[in-house]
């Protein structure tokens, strides 16, 4: 099953059993969310493996490598680009970015039980039906319901994290953390220029990350940082001098002993390492 909408500005919605087929028939531009319903997947990101299992649900971004190594059961994905459904201009929507969608090569995991299955599949059954009712309303219709979807998600991770909801608005702040390094990583990469912009200190933001056990805001930089260096060394034919540079680092030298520093190897040996482990797959 592949059913795809797509209106006349390329804004497209899809939802399918078989990502494999799916995914040739798009670009990358999309946000992703794949349910494994029976069974297990195994999968590749940014050539990190992941195992998901039973009632298990991911969400990924565009910018995330995600190839399948393994399929037993079933498994669902819903895929959306930015021209069907923004979430950084709807985020007081679905208040999902920067949580269930940011750069980092650390994807959420959500695991989800009998009642909010019930929930999910009453929204897809209805999403389901609506590829067929091809009218004026047919965009409209499909959208909100993919925001829907999209609420329930945020809403389970929101309980799993214990975000109560008089405590919202400081797990806000955290959101709005990880969007700024998402869009300022390049330029900034430290602690107290993000806490400046969020008018907060270095310390109360420690504090916030702690309460929700999420990395220190300093890791949450670095960890931005190493997945955009690892897809440019991986996915580019970029120099290390290049990448170096594109990531705003002064010199190769300084981008080098970061690189060693978070991923345990140099860049070059990084890059030498992973290419030998496909050519090895591919033998």
């Amino acid at each position: 099953m592949i059913l795809r909408y797509q209106n006349k500005l390329k804004g497209a919605f899809i939802l399918t059993d078989d990502y494999l087929k799916a995914r040739a028939l798009q670009p990358d531009q999309f946000y992703k969310f794949i349910w494994i319903r029976q069974g297990k997947l195994i999968a590749d990101i940014d050539h990190q493996e992941v195992t998901l299992g039973e009632h298990e649900i991911i969400s990924l971004t565009h910018l995330q490598h995600f190839k399948i190594k393994e399929a037993q059961g079933e498994h669902l994905t819903l895929m959306f680009n930015c021209d069907f459904y923004c979430i950084y201009k709807n985020d007081e929507e679905v208040s999902c970015s920067g949580f269930l969608f940011k750069g980092s090569s650390q994807p959420v995991r959500i695991t989800i039980d009998e009642e909010e299955r019930f929930t999910l599949e009453s929204i897809l059954n209805v999403i389901e039906k609506q590829f067929s009712v091809a009218d004026s309303l047919q965009e409209e219709t499909l959208r909100i319901l993919l925001k829907g979807f999209i609420i329930q998600c945020t809403r389970i991770a929101f309980r799993q994290l214990d975000v109560q909801r008089e405590r919202g608005s400081s797990f806000d702040i955290v959101r709005q953390y990880y969007n700024l390094v998402d869009a300022n990583y390049r330029t900034k990469k430290q602690v107290q220029d993000y806490a400046g912009m969020l008018h907060k200190s270095p310390k109360a933001l420690s504090y916030l990350f702690s309460t929700y056990k999420q990395p220190t805001p300093l890791k949450v930089i670095h960890e931005r940082i190493e997945s955009e260096a690892k897809r440019l060394l991986l996915y580019s034919d970029k120099s290390v001098k290049e990448v170096a540079d594109i990531l705003g680092f002064e010199d190769q030298a300084t981008f080098s002993r970061f690189f060693k520093k978070v991923s345990g190897q140099s860049a070059r040996a990084f890059r030498d390492s992973q290419v030998s482990e496909e050519e090895r797959a591919v033998g």
